[in-house]
């Protein structure tokens, strides 16, 4: 059984609201947005710039844009890297871009950068809904 204390801590950290929905929606369509509704303006604009940069670092690099098969674990891997950038990997997909080119030394490097800004976008979904949930301020 348990007691009150829990039972108050779990009411707490539980609530259902429509931002805790809403904002990591919109956190993975556009980077750093679900920051900037919450009105955490200066931590949405960093993150914006920051996975923003990466991805098109890496699109300057000419890095390789991992598509969705079932082929290779690597590749499932990178697809799921590359699709966390949420809007931007849309928007690179259906502008055919990130075809990668080999014959380029800087071409790994702008994959690999790609996928870190995808990773780096899972992780600002989970902190605005963290944020949305009241469990961080």
């Amino acid at each position: 059984m348990a007691n009150t204390t829990t039972k108050a801590k779990m009411a707490e950290t539980a609530p259902a609201s429509m931002m805790a929905v809403v904002a990591p929606a919109v956190g993975w369509l556009v980077p750093g947005a679900g920051h900037l509704i919450q009105k955490r303006f200066v931590r949405g604009a960093l993150l914006l710039v920051s996975i923003s940069t990466l991805f098109v670092l890496g699109l300057m690099m000419q890095g390789h844009i991992y598509k969705a098969n079932g082929g290779d674990i690597l590749d499932i891997l990178g697809f799921i890297g590359d699709l966390g950038a949420g809007g931007l990997y849309i928007v690179t997909m259906a502008r055919d871009l990130g075809q990668g080119a080999v014959a380029f030394a800087t071409a790994d490097y702008g994959t690999k950068f790609m996928i870190v800004a995808g990773l780096l976008n899972f992780i600002s979904i989970a902190d605005a809904y963290h944020i949305a949930i009241g469990k961080k301020k």
